[in-house]
């Protein structure tokens, strides 16, 4: 797999930030029941969206990666365990200064699965193991579906969220994995017709997360829930999960050294262990957090840790890349 030597802060993560100043500018338009009818385009452009993954995701990719078992243990323990602990301890210790839903919101970062694009292309550009990557981060978005309903339902009293487990995990399979599958059978037919279009193909997924980003955000303004907050919230936020960040990265670093990892495999644990799904996060959230009068408040620390994973990730993997190339003999 073909991977660039250099990533870029792009276009997206200020698009970021002007759906959530569209949406604050007019929130009825976008809101649940508002002339976009948010709740009917959002439903089927997930699934859209997850049929055209399916469609594109090679199946030879994820064999290449696949035998490495001690890296697919640790990537998948630092995501759903080691950073639903650190989102329970962040929980605990912020009660008493932070509010029930932006506590709900870190962990619900803290529960999500890794991220694909992001994970598999920056452990190219430090010239990591690329299979182990694309296999690691395909895992995690599956077991997501399952794990994650099931770490908001476990923590619930902590984080102030009441889940129905049975009812997610089915809503979220049937919108996630089901379009997947059906993906993955068209690939015979397909395959060839999405490979010439795959740019089209990822502009419109990233289209689809900023609709998804936009219509949560709707709901909140039109519910008031940042009446209150201002500077002070962003500020606290992106503190909390530059700290979050830095505490992840470095714990897939000391992983790495105690399993005696090559540097292949050490990129692709602190690439894949340290990153959170927006995408996943922000549709999983239209499950999960359909009921939550505050679900643009609950997103927004994931969407702080997106742009820190990005821009820290894109400063780390061309330097990382260099210190291998020096320590080729």
């Amino acid at each position: 797999m073909s991977v660039p030597r250099k990533i870029k802060v792009d276009w997206f993560l200020p698009a970021m930030g002007v759906v959530v100043a569209l949406a604050a500018l007019g929130p009825a338009i976008g809101a649940t029941g508002g002339p976009l009818k948010a709740e009917i385009v959002t439903k089927a452009g997930v699934m859209v969206a997850f049929f055209v993954y399916g469609l594109t995701l090679s199946f030879a990719a994820l064999k290449g990666g696949a035998l490495n078992w001690r890296l697919h243990l640790a990537v998948q323990a630092g995501t759903f365990l080691l950073f639903p602990l650190l989102g329970f301890v962040l929980a605990k210790l912020a009660a008493p200064w932070m509010s029930v839903d932006l506590r709900f919101g870190f962990f619900y970062l803290c529960a999500l699965p890794s991220t694909i694009s992001s994970s598999v292309a920056l452990t190219g550009v430090a010239r990591g193991n690329v299979p182990g990557a694309v296999f690691n981060a395909t895992l995690s978005s599956l077991l997501g579906v399952v794990l994650t309903p099931v770490w908001l339902y476990l923590l619930a009293g902590v984080t102030g969220a009441g889940i129905d487990l049975g009812a997610s995990i089915v809503d979220i399979a049937r919108m996630l994995l089901l379009p997947m599958a059906v993906g993955q059978l068209c690939r015979p037919v397909l395959a060839a017709w999405a490979a010439r279009h795959r740019a089209k193909l990822q502009l419109t997924d990233r289209l689809l997360i900023l609709f998804l980003i936009y219509s949560s955000f709707c709901d909140s303004f039109v519910q008031r829930i940042w009446a209150g907050h201002g500077a002070a919230l962003l500020v606290t936020v992106t503190v909390v999960s530059a700290i979050l960040f830095t505490l992840v990265l470095g714990a897939m670093a000391g992983l790495a050294r105690v399993l005696g990892f090559d540097h292949g495999d050490r990129m692709a644990l602190i690439f894949c262990g340290s990153k959170k799904s927006l995408a996943q996060g922000v549709t999983m959230g239209k499950v999960l957090l359909a009921t939550h009068p505050a679900a643009g408040l609950v997103l927004l620390p994931l969407m702080i840790y997106h742009a820190l994973q990005l821009i820290v990730g894109g400063l780390l993997a061309p330097r990382w890349a260099n210190d291998a190339e020096k320590e080729q003999p």
